[in-house]
Parts: C-alpha cells; sequence; structure tokens
C-alpha cells in the first residue's frame, strides 16, 4: 500500500489545455454609415415644400439604428461622425446643436460641422446658457448666485453669433437665444428684462449678408412672457429687432395653440418651433422621459393635438412662402425622426 501511495512514480504530467481561442479583433469604427432610404421615403421628403426644414434635437442616438444610422455605433462616434449620415435622411434638413447651451463653440468646430452636410441644410443653434441664464448654476442644476453676463450683448456677439455666422456660414438657419426659467424678482419685473433682451438683439450684426434664411429667435421656459398683457410688447420688441419667436413645445409652457398669437402678430415672418417634450410627463418629466423612451426607437405617446396643430401652422407659413425651422426632441414621442417622419406625412395629405 505504501509502495502504491508512496512509492509509485509519478504520474506522467499532463500538457497544458490549449488557450481558447481568440475572438477576432473587432474592426476599429471610424465611420458612419446611413440606413438604406427606400423610394417611399425619398418621394415623401421631395413632396415637402423647399422652405420646410425638419430635423431633431441633436444625432448621438445609437438606437436610430434602421432609421438614421444602418447599424448601432457608440454615441461617442456618432457625436464625432453621425453627422454626415443624418444629413443623408431625405427629410432631416435641419438639427439643433443643443451642446452650444453648455460651451461655446468656436468658428472652427462649427465649420466642421457644415461641411458634413449638404447645401441646403440648415442648423438651429441655441446660445450659450451663460449669456442666457439670469444665474449661475451649480452642477445639480441649482442657481447659486446672480450672473453678471446674463444678456450682455458684446458677449452674446463673441461667443454665439459671430462664431457661428463665420463657421456655418449661409447654413445658419435660426440662432436661438433660450431664456432658462427667471428668478422669482426678474419675473415681476419682465418690463426690465425685456429692455435687456432688446439691446442684446439690436446689437447683433445682421444676418442676411451670410445667411439670407438666417434669423435670431427668442425662446422662454416661462409662462407669464404669453400674458396676453405683455404679449404686444414682446411681440414690438421682436419685431423692431428683425428677430421671431421661437415656439417652445415644452410641458412648462402654455400648448401651441396659445403660443400662436404672438407669431401672428410678428407676420409676415418665419417659424422657427422646437417640440421639446410631451406634456404627459409634467414640467420637470425630462429624466421620466427619458427612462421610459430609450433607446428612443419607436414612438411610445403620440402627441395628436400638436401634430395636427404644427401639420396646418407650417403648411400655412410656408405656404406664403415664409422659412420654417422645427427640430423635435426624443421626448416628444419618443422617438425623434419617426416624429419627423409623421410631420411630412401630414404636410404631404395637406
Amino acid at each position: 500500500m505504501q509502495d502504491d501511495l508512496f512509492g509509485a512514480p509519478p504520474p506522467p504530467a499532463q500538457p497544458p489545455a490549449p488557450a481558447p481561442p481568440r475572438a477576432p479583433a473587432r474592426k476599429s469604427l471610424s465611420r458612419v454609415n446611413a440606413a438604406p432610404h427606400d423610394e417611399a421615403l425619398r418621394a415623401l421628403a421631395s413632396a415637402l415644400p423647399p422652405r420646410v426644414r425638419l430635423g431633431t434635437s441633436s444625432w448621438t442616438y445609437p438606437g436610430w439604428a434602421g432609421l438614421v444610422w444602418d447599424t448601432e455605433y457608440p454615441d461617442a462616434l456618432l457625436s464625432r461622425e453621425g453627422l454626415r449620415a443624418y444629413g443623408e435622411h431625405p427629410l432631416l434638413r435641419s438639427v439643433s446643436v443643443d451642446r452650444s447651451f453648455y460651451r461655446p463653440l468656436t468658428p472652427d468646430q462649427y465649420a466642421r460641422y457644415a461641411a458634413q452636410v449638404p447645401d441646403d441644410f440648415r442648423f438651429v443653434v441655441k446660445a450659450p446658457s451663460h449669456v442666457t441664464d439670469a444665474l449661475v448654476r451649480g452642477e445639480d442644476g441649482r442657481g447659486m448666485q446672480p450672473n453678471p453676463a446674463f444678456l450682455d450683448p458684446d458677449l452674446a456677439t463673441h461667443d454665439f453669433v459671430a462664431p457661428a455666422l463665420a463657421g456655418l456660414g449661409h447654413k445658419v438657419g435660426a440662432l436661438v437665444f433660450q431664456l432658462s426659467p427667471l428668478p422669482r424678482h426678474l419675473l415681476h419685473n419682465l418690463p426690465l428684462v425685456l429692455q435687456r433682451l432688446r439691446r442684446l438683439l439690436l446689437a447683433q450684426p445682421a444676418l442676411g449678408p451670410t445667411a439670407p434664411a438666417g434669423v435670431l429667435a427668442v425662446e422662454v421656459r416661462d409662462p407669464q412672457w404669453l400674458d396676453p398683457l405683455f404679449m404686444p410688447d414682446l411681440a414690438a420688441v421682436l419685431r423692431e429687432t428683425s428677430a421671431t419667436w421661437c415656439l417652445c413645445l415644452h410641458a412648462k409652457m402654455p400648448r401651441l395653440a396659445d403660443q400662436l398669437p404672438l407669431l401672428r402678430m410678428l407676420w409676415p415672418g418665419p417659424m422657427v418651433c422646437r417640440w421639446n417634450l410631451n406634456p404627459l410627463h409634467g414640467a420637470y418629466g425630462y429624466e421620466d422621459a427619458q427612462r421610459e423612451y430609450e433607446p428612443y426607437d419607436r414612438i411610445h405617446d403620440v402627441d395628436e393635438e400638436t401634430r395636427e396643430l404644427l401639420v396646418r401652422t407650417i403648411s400655412g407659413i410656408a405656404g406664403a412662402g415664409q422659412n420654417v425651422f422645427v427640430t423635435i426632441s426624443n421626448k416628444a414621442e419618443g422617438c425623434a425622426p419617426l416624429s419627423v417622419r409623421a410631420l411630412a406625412q401630414g404636410l404631404a395629405r395637406c
């Protein structure tokens, strides 16, 4: 037994197990390809009035695979390289550049965007928040102190209008000053804010020589701006400064039907609209919408009232020879490219 246990020669060493086969290296992605587009989509796009430019709010969404991209790409790659493929979509002839709200962009950054899209494409660009927010905010979004640069005319030119014109050139569509919600003391003194806004708008260089279709637009997030007693003063300033109202379809603001009276006061003129958030989520429902709608690959909540009125409004304004810029967020119905298609189909029936 001892011989068996201790005296026997050791068994021959087993050969090492072969290493598992290595997975083939993933091909490095450096280009985003557009999804194939059928003739029905191209025919729908050709039926749109040439002055109507529909688009989305940004373009960095992997869930648009099969709709805008041929496959799913990382959002970082889409941010860098996706705009060229986006611009190949027959219906997407505009886009809202939202990143400029958080940090000013340089002329070179704007020029890189412009080089990626067709000649008749037009950009809707948001002004930096350090010009349009009355408060300096912390990382959590809470206002910490008054912003001394709020509605500063020179800063608006230097950090926004001049670089956008230099980089985008004739592809400027609407340069949007989106005023963040005002603190209470300014809401109680809107005429003062309006006069500061007037000075800012008057100080900007004319867009026409560089961008014949370009327009300055004002968007707000406080319904007090649309008080019937205040609206004529607001319209007078917009007319004087050759600016327009940006229809803000957001739960914090009155519905589209209640904003159209201001647009009528500015007639004739272009239409700028940013369809941001489905009202069923409430005024602070961005995170709820994001949680419910990601990855933004299908329509979740049809807003038929907004669709129908947008179609009628777009049709009337474009039919009178005015430019129309409408950009749509995924938070509007769940999938911005499909919301764009629904609007186009409605316009085709008009």
